[in-house]
């Protein structure tokens, strides 16, 4: 969801949005997920940001929205898992405050879900000033970390890392905190980043955390101001040259109408540009309820080159025309 500014979308806009969420079919189909061996790293897209992590024999969930509802917008694709598909989960990772990404109603059901499979709640991790938004809804623990603190989950260990955003729930609760997260367990590393537009900072979190498999946002970058707190298609393929990850797994895009673009368009746009950077083969798009599994890495290598940097670099501005 945008930053309010002077230039914030007026009543039409708005209800443009609404009317494209109302009338388009919902699609998709829903598949259980694959499970992992503890030594592998396992990626289940659900669908926008909402993810299934198997990660060192534990399942995290991070930023799970399964409503069909967002107050007026409506849901277009299908989440790519049931609910009553999930395994029992260890913990959920909420990027921000935000409504798709902190749904309260999905957050009751998968503490109340885990419960019945295992006995037990999931403990929940969240960015500064947000807890006092779930601390009631009967989650194990509530954990909360400023950027760059870590908190060691199992033989996890997790990390906020900073973000270009914003994470007020209403127009008023601006002190509550943003990010995203690194998830590291032995050679496995996982950065999954929330919301964010293009900054320095990612660069930072290369030197710092080196993760090899970054899921990246792709959409609600239409009017351009938008670009101020969202990335562009082209703006997260840089973010990934910045990151100098393996991987890319495009993630904020096709489930709710957010912005002006086509619903449809950043996939295409997001792969036309790596592709001509040299880097098509880098980019992981899953659909919702697909896994993608990765076995621990015995080096860790660059797979994006500095020939591929520049390449990409060069062709930025043209391609975001």
């Amino acid at each position: 969801m945008a930053k309010r500014t002077s230039s914030r979308p007026n009543l039409s806009f708005i209800f443009h949005l609404i009317a494209r969420s109302a009338l388009k079919p919902m699609e998709g189909a829903q598949r259980v997920p694959v499970p992992t061996a503890p030594e592998e790293l396992g990626v289940t897209y659900i669908g926008h940001s909402s993810f299934l992590i198997q990660m060192g024999g534990l399942n995290l969930l991070v930023d799970p929205v399964f409503a069909t509802w967002l107050i007026v917008l409506r849901r277009l694709r299908r989440p790519g898992i049931a609910m009553k598909d999930l395994p029992p989960i260890d913990a959920v990772l909420l990027s921000h405050a935000h409504m798709d990404h902190l749904n309260l109603p999905s957050l009751r059901k998968i503490i109340r879900h885990t419960r019945q499979i295992s006995g037990r709640a999931p403990e929940v991790i969240v960015p500064w000033g947000v807890a006092d938004l779930v601390e009631n809804l009967g989650f194990s623990k509530v954990r909360t970390l400023q950027w760059w603190q870590s908190v060691r989950l199992g033989n996890i260990d997790i990390t906020l890392t900073p973000s270009k955003h914003w994470g007020a729930r209403k127009v008023t609760d601006t002190h509550r905190g943003f990010g995203g997260y690194v998830l590291r367990s032995g050679e496995q590393a996982l950065y999954h980043s929330g919301d964010t537009a293009y900054f320095n900072g990612f660069r930072e979190i290369a030197e710092r955390l080196a993760p090899q498999v970054a899921l990246l946002p792709i959409g609600a970058y239409s009017p351009d101001s938008f670009r101020s707190v969202h990335t562009s298609p082209e703006d997260a393929l840089q973010a990934f040259i910045d990151l100098r990850a393996s991987t890319m797994i495009p993630m904020h895009f096709g489930t709710f109408c957010l912005s002006h673009e086509p619903i449809e368009e950043p996939l295409p746009r997001l792969l036309r540009a790596a592709n001509m950077g040299g880097m098509g083969n880098l980019i992981r798009p899953l659909v919702e309820g697909e896994t993608a599994i990765f076995a621990a890495p015995k080096n860790l290598e660059i797979t994006a080159t500095d020939e591929a940097v520049s390449r990409v670099s060069a062709r930025t501005d043209t391609l975001s025309q």
